[in-house]
């Protein structure tokens, strides 16, 4: 514990003193100090081993510099007391320790502060806090990082006082300081990196395949070619496989948590708790539910809708885990032990079937869930009939559309289709051209899918009205002959019903994959990655963009790393739950082909896609063109709030264009951005030049919507949504039956078994739902939009009352939207499921709610 003295002392030798507090944590296991290193580091100590602190001045040289540019002067080193006599507690705490500083009236403002690790163990080193500096007061330094044993480090770990400078801006004294540190971050590019190092560099994704193991395991490289391009991922160093010198090798599986990224980028001991502990709860979950199939005749499928509900009606009762989980204070057994309030092991009850079991099924849910549901960033405004593809005529022959004008006609409320499309009433969900590639590749494995096309049509009430699903395979004879494609109407009757619903499912099938693979994973995981690790290396943490930018980095080098290791690799969980298999990560770099960075800021998005128009008498400038789009509404909220408060910091350090353009890391960050970290877009002229205030706001607004806002879009709805897979299939194993077959019989007399028979089988249903409800749920320790996870972030006022404006914005929005979603006018916002849209609600409590904006791709 940190024990008080007096603030300011003067020795017996007359010099006088200053105290500092430190804040740290011990070397931990999950929810648990390491003691044996705790035991090491005494020893360390008793022999001389300690933890060293100096002082670094900012307006003060040392009288030499061997490399020729002046320093800032060091102060005496300084070591942290009571270290052998403070108790280590059994669990992770924040601990306080008491350093006396002699003070050098040489030193004046220490702008920076070295420390020295002689112990066995690291330790995660929070702040440090100076008292009663003389003339100065308070000095916080936000250190935030993991300090290793000084033997790993080529040079003293130092960490800077909070306050934000530009390049051209910072104290002479610690110009070299801050360049040093920059050097330090961006490594020598050779080597395996180990856990200690704090590099950050780039790869492509060849770690993907194991070819080691299997030829059948190996995956073409992302990254680097024409063919495959995609964006970079954090370098690990690992030697090459013997079967290909161009793919690295993998680590084990029971290795995966030691899988490198720089170790302040490693989730720290809650969120791994938290992590584990839903991985283990739902594992857990996932296994009851197979043991309870295994004793079914048909232990591989679900045999009837009613079935699927024992997932979650089920179970294993556990009364003594309900009574015990409220006792336990550490979060891993915490977690483990949460049951249903009932002491029921089984999966949670998903929003979309609480209130109805059946209202899934209806035509008005599966369209509104296109403008409410887990992926609403698809559907476009439908601008010519019939629709057309943009598939190379010469590879692919005729992919236009065949839906007819007696498909739809007779159901657009009087409306010739001509009107209809001039007054912006008709819409598309379009997975036609992005999937036709690689069906024939598909259906010759065990999953069967088609390309899909599905109109709607906008109603008076504001709903969409389904029209027409067309589905599309490829010719027989060849690609290069076209489509062979059917289209299907709605119908509530006969076995008509029963082909609409399978029609509706194949259409959700390739929702679910798109959104997964491109809405998800590509546009938001990993178009992010590269900006996480071109900030660390160009951008000082002093650099103001560097202050605005980092809190919605948190984690993500992290979560995608696991991601690589289990979900995405070869043979990993997104190829055994999601339809395009083994081909899922090579379509999602085709289909980065299309990535435009400037595109993914939401005004331009909403009005590429037609759902939006720009108007200079609606908010912002912009009009819905569907004014009940739950995700268009509160997303235009949030995306203005954020592009404000970006505009509010950023004019506080730049105040004209000129000093964006004489930036020098600001340049070096954007250069490398582009060349390096999404190096195969770096031809494309729609990158923006970074010359001016305006470019480097909009820039930083887009970055902090995908990381922020978008994430939680597109994730934080999966288990409301798609935890019952019925409602968002990720696997279809059987084609359309036709007519004068067995399997059209078969539809007639039992079409819920024919459903379920087609659609996600039992065993990867539940090790999807397992998956999502880890993916679903926050942290304890999330930290929101309009949050900061430290008080004393910056010294500068101006940027904290900005801040402080933002969160007040962002709760007024929140008000907002629940006003929304009381409105019983406005029906998109909770449909017949009767689920409100609260995945834009910016706050949330931990667990599976279905609502928070988390400041970071986080998880």
């Amino acid at each position: 514990m940190f024990h008080k003295t007096e603030d300011a002392a003067m020795m017996e030798d007359g010099k006088k003193m200053i105290t500092g507090r430190v804040v740290l944590q011990k070397k931990n296991v999950l929810d648990f100090n390491d003691l044996g290193a705790s035991v090491l580091d005494r020893l360390h100590e008793v022999f001389g081993g300690n933890i060293s602190f100096q002082l670094i001045s900012a307006i003060h040289p040392e009288h030499e510099s061997s490399e020729g540019r002046l320093k800032g002067k060091l102060g005496n080193p300084a070591i942290l007391e009571d270290w052998i006599t403070t108790i280590t507690p059994l669990t992770v705490e924040d601990t306080e320790y008491e350093v006396s500083f002699e003070w050098d009236d040489k030193i004046g403002v220490p702008g920076a502060f070295l420390v020295k690790n002689r112990h066995h163990s690291e330790f995660y080193l929070k702040t440090l806090t100076l008292h009663d500096v003389p003339g100065h007061g308070h000095v916080h330094f936000v250190c935030n990082s993991w300090v290793y044993p000084s033997k790993y480090y080529l040079k003293d770990r130092i960490f800077f006082a909070n306050k934000a400078y530009l390049p051209g801006e910072t104290p002479e004294l610690l110009g070299p300081y801050r360049e040093e540190e920059l050097v330090i971050l961006r490594g020598n590019g050779s080597g395996e990196l180990k856990e200690w190092d704090r590099v950050y560099d780039y790869a492509f994704y060849n770690d993907l395949g194991d070819p080691d193991h299997d030829l059948d395991d190996a995956r073409p490289v992302l990254g680097g070619s024409t063919e495959y391009p995609y964006p970079r991922r954090g370098k690990t160093g690992r030697p090459a496989t013997e079967s290909d010198p161009e793919t690295e090798s993998r680590i084990p599986l029971i290795n995966s948590l030691s899988i490198y990224v720089p170790a302040d980028e490693r989730f720290r001991h809650v969120k791994l708790s938290d992590f584990l502990g839903f991985g283990l709860k739902s594992t857990g979950q996932f296994l009851v539910s197979e043991l309870e199939a295994l004793i079914d005749s048909t232990p591989n499928e679900f045999d009837s809708f009613e079935d699927v509900l024992k997932v979650y009606e089920g179970g294993i009762k556990l009364p003594v885990l309900e009574k015990a989980r409220k006792k336990i204070h550490v979060e891993l057994l915490r977690i483990i032990s949460q049951t249903d309030g009932e002491g029921l092991l089984k999966f949670p009850m998903p929003q979309a079937i609480k209130g109805d079991k059946s209202a899934w099924r209806t035509d008005e849910e599966f369209a509104r869930e296109m403008l409410a549901g887990v992926n609403p960033v698809s559907i476009r405004l439908l601008k010519e009939f019939p629709p057309t593809s943009k598939l190379d005529f010469k590879v692919y022959g005729n992919q236009n559309s065949s839906i007819k004008r007696y498909h739809i006609e007779s159901k657009l409320d009087g409306l010739e289709i001509e009107e209809a499309i001039k007054t912006n009433k008709l819409y598309i969900l379009d997975h036609h051209d992005s999937l036709m590639p690689y069906v024939r590749r598909i259906n010759a494995t065990s999953n069967k899918i088609y390309a899909t096309r599905t109109l709607l049509f906008l109603q008076k009430d504001g709903t969409l009205k389904p029209l027409a699903i067309e589905l599309s395979l490829p010719h027989e004879g060849g690609d290069h002959l076209g489509a062979i494609s059917k289209v299907y109407t709605p119908s509530e009757h006969g076995v008509e019903s029963s082909i609409w619903q399978l029609a509706k499912a194949y259409v959700a099938v390739n929702d679910s994959g798109v959104h997964q693979l491109i809405s998800h994973w590509l546009n938001t995981h990993c178009a992010i990655e590269p900006f996480v690790i071109a900030t660390n290396r160009q951008l000082s943490v002093l650099h103001p963009i560097h202050k605005l930018l980092q809190p919605h980095f948190k984690d993500t080098m992290n979560i995608n790393a696991f991601a690589r290791q289990i979900l995405i690799n070869g043979g990993g969980l997104l190829e055994a739950t999601v339809f395009p298999g083994r081909y899922a990560m090579e379509m999602s770099s085709v289909l980065y082909k299309d990535w435009v960075f400037p595109d993914q800021a939401l005004p331009v998005d909403l009005v590429k896609r037609g759902m939006a128009i720009e108007d200079s008498n609606s908010p912002h400038g912009l009009r819905l063109l569907i004014e009940d789009y739950p995700y268009g509404v509160d997303g235009l909220e949030i995306w203005f709030a954020i592009k404000t408060w970006v505009e509010d910091y950023c004019s506080f350090y730049y105040k004209n264009d000129d000093m964006v353009q004489n930036d020098t890391e600001l340049q070096s960050w954007w250069k490398e951005l582009r060349e390096e970290g999404h190096g195969d877009k770096k031809q494309e002229t729609w990158w923006s030049k970074m010359q001016t205030c305006d470019d480097l706001r909009d820039t930083c607004t887009t970055i902090i919507w995908i990381a922020s806002a978008l994430h939680a879009a597109v994730n934080f709805g999966q288990y409301p949504y798609a935890g019952y897979l019925p409602n968002r299939p990720t696997i279809s194993r059987r084609l359309m039956p036709e007519p004068d077959t067995p399997e059209y019989d078969e539809l007639i007399e039992d079409p819920d078994n024919v459903f379920l028979k087609t659609v996600t089988a039992q065993l990867q249903s539940l090790i999807g739902i397992a998956l999502i409800e880890i993916l679903s749920s926050h942290p304890a320790e999330e930290v929101y939009l309009g949050q900061s996870g430290c008080p004393n972030w910056t010294m500068d006022s101006e940027a904290l009352k900005a801040f402080e404006k933002f969160g007040m914005k962002l709760r007024e929005i929140e008000g907002r939207i629940v006003e929304r979603n009381n409105d019983g006018s406005l029906k998109n916002r909770v449909g017949p499921v009767q689920v409100p849209y609260t995945l834009l609600y910016p706050s949330s409590k931990e667990g599976l709610t279905g609502m928070g904006i988390p400041n970071s791709v986080s998880i």
